[in-house]
């Protein structure tokens, strides 16, 4: 078949639709974004009654998916690896229930933390899940593990992690499909209580995983996603996982001159690994993210294997990989050459022009000048730009939806006020339970809920919270009469900030609900209504 230039995002959505997907659950999270984008946006999947949903937040895009998995499906959840982190709980469970339809979960980790908060590494919430991973080295072998990883979900009844990184996700390569597959017909499982985790259930299930390893194992070393390529230079003998694989190669146009490990699926194949400790008289490890593999080879103790990576940092610890570090660790070229002159000169990120986050902060500072500084607890979104200047209006940003249990925290200790900045999606993902928290204890914070009406840092996609929020705060249990929404524009400016000094001033819990359509999706409307084309 002809090749498609795409993604490799899109290559795994390819591979998703190819491969008999019934559903696909995210919440939108760089650099996941476009895979279930790509899905939404099918004629291909709306043909195939492919459901393609934005969820609230990755928790409930996991359990969404295992709900599919039970009824027999085959589904795909994606998010972002922080995103991992708010779907462990059902992620590390769906490894004791098992699947019935296939499951294969997407994890983009952001190496280099290119718009993340860290760079943590999901291949370790697959091995502390015991379960089969996936990690490709090229858009390619990403479609081909898609096909793959349901194959291996259903013969083993078990979930499926496919772990890429930011390059992978975001460059372009030629993908050859392959023969499309039918939807799986629903069928429930056969045992009905192997979803019931009750501890009699789990500890036979448990059980049952790690009766499973050597299979898994097995698998590893048998499927052709791990390779051995024998070299002529035995001095040294390389690891090379997922897309550093890509990145070592381009070292070596002519082919490598010592002996590779090539690893794209995991528990690590033992026989594999063994083959090359035994044939080389030392080990250099390249992995994108952390020292996983290195760690695993040397042992803590490092008194067997000459292993080098990470390490004895002729891997830089932190940062993405890339070829010239690879470069230099092999002691090649520096292929970086002389840096090139700058033609721009560098600017911070700032809120678009229009955004109607700025006559927020510009009210909710005016309203603070009277009290001392840092004293506003804020979120992940757009709206977190508003720690740079010209704003300097916020003080943290931690994890989606830890602004207002923060505020919470701050003023126990007896921060007051304690004011909390949070996103109309944000509140939706994770928002809401702290508010709660704090409308129980009837503690003294203002939460100030920016609503754009879209889910902004990542593209515009649905706010789970449009046309919602007042009525969540509500039920939540706020008193109407602290529940405030204003339109953030410079003309509204003095009554805004009235409203906020208002608000400041109740000892109780207050929310301030700023309301306007982003900017740039507002201009996206625009454009479509009156068909206006953009160069």
């Amino acid at each position: 078949m002809q090749k498609l230039l795409v993604l490799g995002d899109e290559a795994i959505a390819l591979g998703a639709i190819d491969a008999g997907i019934s559903g696909i659950y995210a919440y939108p999270g760089t650099p996941s974004t476009e895979i279930t984008e790509y899905v939404h946006a099918s004629k291909e999947a709306k043909e195939k009654g492919i459901i393609a949903q934005w969820t609230t937040n990755e928790k409930t895009a996991m359990e969404t998916a295992i709900g599919m998995s039970y009824a027999g499906k085959r589904t795909m959840v994606c998010m972002k690896h922080v995103g991992l982190n708010v779907a462990a709980d059902p992620f590390m469970n769906a490894a004791i229930t098992g699947a019935n339809g296939g499951m294969v979960v997407i994890s983009a980790d952001d190496p280099s933390m290119h718009s993340s908060q860290n760079e943590q590494d999901s291949r370790y919430y697959g091995k502390f899940a015991l379960i089969p991973i996936l990690e490709p080295s090229n858009q390619q072998e990403a479609y081909d593990m898609v096909h793959y990883g349901f194959e291996l979900s259903e013969k083993y009844k078990v979930p499926v992690l496919m772990r890429i990184t930011t390059r992978l996700a975001h460059s372009r390569a030629g993908v050859a499909r392959s023969q499309s597959r039918e939807q799986n017909t629903m069928s429930l499982p056969s045992d009905l209580r192997q979803f019931v985790l009750l501890p009699a259930i789990a500890r036979r299930r448990y059980s049952g995983l790690l009766g499973m390893q050597d299979a898994f194992r097995n698998e590893s070393a048998t499927a052709g996603f791990n390779e051995y390529i024998d070299g002529s230079d035995k001095s040294m003998g390389i690891i090379a996982c997922g897309i550093a694989y890509n990145y070592l190669m381009e070292n070596f146009p002519k082919g490598c001159p010592y002996p590779i490990l090539k690893i794209g699926q995991y528990p690590l194949p033992l026989n594999l690994v063994e083959k090359l400790v035994d044939a080389t008289q030392k080990v250099m490890v390249l992995e994108d993210g952390y020292p996983l593999v290195e760690e695993l080879i040397a042992g803590l103790l490092r008194r067997g294997v000459n292993v080098s990576g990470r390490f004895d940092e002729k891997i830089p610890r932190s940062g993405e990989l890339n070829p010239n570090i690879i470069a230099k660790a092999l002691g090649l070229t520096d292929t970086y050459g002389l840096p090139e002159p700058e033609m721009v000169v560098g600017r911070p990120p700032s809120l678009c022009v229009g955004c109607p986050h700025i006559d927020s902060y510009n009210a909710m500072n005016e309203a603070l000048r009277k009290y001392s500084k840092g004293r506003v607890f804020s979120d992940i979104g757009c709206y977190t730009l508003g720690a740079l200047p010209p704003f300097e209006a916020i003080n943290s940003c931690v994890d989606m939806g830890a602004s207002i249990p923060m505020a919470k925290g701050a003023a126990d200790a007896g921060l007051v006020p304690a004011v909390a900045v949070i996103g109309d999606s944000t509140f939706t993902h994770s928002g809401m339970t702290g508010l709660l928290d704090a409308v129980i204890a009837k503690t003294p914070i203002t939460v100030v809920i920016l609503d754009n009406s879209t889910t902004g840092m990542t593209g515009g996609q649905d706010s789970a919270a449009f046309g919602r929020l007042e009525n969540i705060v509500k039920g939540i249990g706020v008193e109407p009469e602290h529940i405030r929404i204003l339109k953030p524009l410079r003309k509204n400016h003095e009554e805004n900030t009235q409203i906020f000094a208002e608000e400041l001033n109740y000892n109780g819990v207050s929310v301030i609900i700023p309301t306007r359509e982003c900017i740039q999706t507002l201009n996206r409307r625009m454009r479509e209504k009156f068909k206006i084309k953009t160069i």
